[in-house]
């Protein structure tokens, strides 16, 4: 038994915390620095500084888990405002880096604010319809899909098709999970399908060839089709149970590129095979069931829709990015939560893991 103090400093620190989810972030966070070293084992300042992302992530968490929903609620116009703002600014007076303007310089440091909207987009959009739950009507949900076309459309013109497409699904889901009638599901569907010949149009040259180089990456082996390939080569030659720890080929003579960030899961899988692979599956599938289970249990509209956007939202980036790294979806640049190297991802998806533990604790508080 701890003494009187101690047990009650140990509860303010962890009492806003949800055992389950936080048992398995830190285990996945485990996992991932284990493979961010054995990926850049020549470079051993990337692994102190992924320690230092991992703890300001651990840091972000606790303080958004402390705050209750409602309180959360209030940040999503400020949020949202800020966001749009920042990325208009990004387009007149962002930095350009190997060919897109992604972020903004502070002099000290810079930002990429669409990393921002990842959170802005379903805090605002769940305080919208939160607002309005006891008279939703179709205008809603089509104001609703500009407030997120704004800033779809601003991210993809930077062009950063894949957080885009993270932030267009973290606001679709919020408006999904309102109560979005099916009828207009499948005539968006339909809408989206017809347009698909105008959106390829629109696609640069260098998205529309990762497209193609899906059907088949041997039609540009050095190009396009290079991250497929290797990638494909190190998930396979990890046979069952890998080939140990360090021991990656693929990994160590430098064939798969971007291996500490969006390629990761391709060293993990070299190394630890079928086996580990199992085994992070599973424990993706337990952060994402607790996350549901957390919104089929939330008492209001917007506890409900934000619980569930941020778990599908997490569902999503494990999809597509094991999906690209095994070749079944094209490359973009999305990164394997808790795993890849990266600051600003790993905060996004920490403050997200953070609001469902605010969602769940306050709710068993008001149950207390």
């Amino acid at each position: 038994m701890l003494p009187p103090l101690l047990h009650r400093v140990w509860v303010r620190l962890i009492g806003h915390l949800d055992g389950p989810l936080l048992l398995i972030t830190a285990s996945i966070m485990a996992i991932g620095l284990a493979t961010v070293y054995s990926a850049t084992y020549d470079a051993s300042n990337r692994l102190l500084a992924q320690t230092v992302n991992m703890a300001v992530g651990f840091c972000a968490m606790w303080l958004v888990a402390q705050l209750p929903p409602q309180k959360l609620m209030g940040f999503g116009v400020p949020l949202y405002v800020l966001g749009v703002i920042l990325l208009i600014c990004v387009f007149f007076f962002g930095v350009r880096v190997n060919g897109a303007r992604r972020w903004l310089s502070l002099g000290f440091t810079r930002i990429q604010p669409s990393e921002v909207l990842k959170i802005a987009v379903p805090l605002m959009l769940a305080w919208y319809f939160h607002k309005h739950e006891a008279m939703l009507r179709f205008r809603h949900y089509l104001f609703a899909c500009l407030l997120l076309l704004v800033p779809f459309a601003l991210i993809a013109k930077q062009p950063d098709l894949g957080t885009a497409i993270l932030v267009g699904a973290a606001g679709f889901y919020v408006i999904f999970l309102a109560g979005l009638p099916w009828q207009v599901i499948f005539g968006l569907s339909a809408a989206a399908a017809a347009a698909a010949p105008f959106v390829w149009t629109m696609l640069h040259d260098y998205q529309r060839k990762r497209i193609l180089t899906l059907i088949d990456p041997t039609s540009d082996p050095l190009g396009a089709g290079y991250h497929i390939i290797q990638s494909t080569i190190a998930i396979g030659s990890g046979g069952t149970f890998g080939k140990g720890w360090l021991e990656g080929t693929q990994t160590h003579l430098e064939f798969i590129p971007e291996r500490h960030t969006d390629f990761i899961f391709a060293v993990f899988s070299e190394e630890r095979g079928l086996l580990g692979n199992s085994i992070l599956v599973l424990l993706y599938f337990l952060l994402i069931a607790r996350g549901l289970m957390i919104a089929a249990k939330a008492s209001t509209l917007f506890a409900r829709v934000m619980a569930g956007s941020v778990t599908l939202s997490l569902f999503t980036y494990v999809f597509v990015n094991m999906g690209m790294v095994s070749g079944i979806l094209p490359v973009v640049g999305v990164p394997l939560p808790f795993m890849s190297y990266g600051g600003t991802a790993l905060v996004t998806l920490s403050v997200g893991i953070g609001i469902l533990m605010s969602i769940q604790t306050h709710r068993m508080l008001v149950r207390k």
